[in-house]
């Protein structure tokens, strides 16, 4: 999934075991869809609880995040509890979404740590792609959120 691309609807469960739709989330306002390769991982933790600790500016600049990684919905729901995210984390087990944003990789780590950041309309507005810088991944979608706020 590339810049300027529609992201097709898809349907996954939260961390509640709650389905949810991409149309539901973007009724919502832009959407920063975060991709992580596994909870409770060093590199995963630290991104999930950056983007915990910056969800009042992704709100201010008009969005919403979402996390999402291959985890079990039980795993999801002690990684959010653990570290009080205030957004929801969408179980792909499936490695279908993954897919879908053609991220999904072999192993251990089923999907690259990618974000993307997605406007009401469904179109892609920006892709954030490090593994190794995991703050850059928020703090780029804020920016990029702010580009999409009208003047």
């Amino acid at each position: 999934m590339q810049q300027g691309e529609h992201v097709p609807d898809f349907t996954a469960k939260d961390q509640t075991g709650t389905s949810v739709t991409l149309s539901d989330l973007l009724a919502k306002g832009p959407l920063v869809l975060f991709f992580y390769p596994k909870a409770f991982t060093p590199g995963c933790t630290q991104e999930s609880c950056h983007f915990r600790d910056m969800y009042g500016e992704i709100q201010a600049a008009g969005g919403h995040a979402v996390g999402v990684s291959a985890d079990s919905v039980d795993q999801q729901a002690k990684f959010a509890g653990t570290y009080s995210f205030p957004f929801p984390l969408l179980s792909d087990e499936d490695h279908e979404i993954a897919k879908l944003f053609g991220i999904k990789r072999k192993g251990f780590l089923p999907a690259k740590r990618t974000t993307f950041v997605i406007d009401r309309d469904g179109t892609v507005r920006g892709v954030i792609a490090s593994e190794l810088n995991m703050d850059t991944h928020a703090d780029r979608a804020i920016a990029l959120l702010r580009e999409l706020q009208p003047a």
